[in-house]
Formats: structure tokens, C-alpha cells, sequence
């Protein structure tokens, strides 16, 4: 519920406040062209190699401001590994390739 406010996923959804997860898995970071809303710093995450993998996503949401130094993403991070490794099978579920 936390993620919904800004993110969504789905056949027919698009992006909100942040980008939408559709296929996030080996996205490469900020690299999604409907979103424009990318910090610099995700963006440039993104040039640096990063990519979207259960590990990135874990690392990234236990805390997002300690992984990536100046994201905008306004969320402190989920610190229970039940509750990241929840998403990240939820949105494994949801790959939409």
C-alpha cells in the first residue's frame, strides 16, 4: 500500500508520481522514456551500470536515499526483509513480458 501512492503496476497502468513497475526486472535505473521525472542521480545510477535485479530492488528499498545519494524518491525504506522480499515477489508475479 505504501508503493501504490506514487507507483503503479499493471497491463493498462501508467506512471504516477514515480514510474509505473511494469517489468522493472533489467530495466536499467531512470531509463524508463514515458517517465521524465528521473533524478539526476538515478539517471546517472543508470549510466554508472545499475540495473533492476532482486538485489538491486532489495538493496534499494531497505533504503533508497543510502543507495542512491540524491534520489527523490520521498520514502524512508522498508527495514523488515519480509516486507522487501514481499514486494519484490509480488512484482516478479506481475512481469508483464
Amino acid at each position: 500500500k505504501k508503493c501504490t501512492v506514487c507507483h503503479k503496476v499493471g497491463r493498462k497502468e501508467k506512471n504516477g508520481t514515480g514510474p509505473h513497475l511494469n517489468n522493472i526486472f533489467g530495466r536499467v535505473s531512470g531509463s524508463l522514456d514515458s517517465y521524465g521525472k528521473y533524478s539526476k542521480s538515478l539517471k546517472s545510477a543508470g549510466e554508472d551500470g545499475l540495473v533492476w535485479n532482486t538485489e538491486t530492488l532489495g538493496a534499494y528499498l531497505k533504503n533508497p536515499k543510502k543507495f542512491i545519494k540524491g534520489t527523490r524518491m520521498n520514502f524512508r525504506g522498508l527495514k523488515k526483509e519480509d516486507d522487501r522480499v514481499a514486494i519484490i515477489e509480488y512484482l516478479l508475479s506481475q512481469n508483464l513480458n
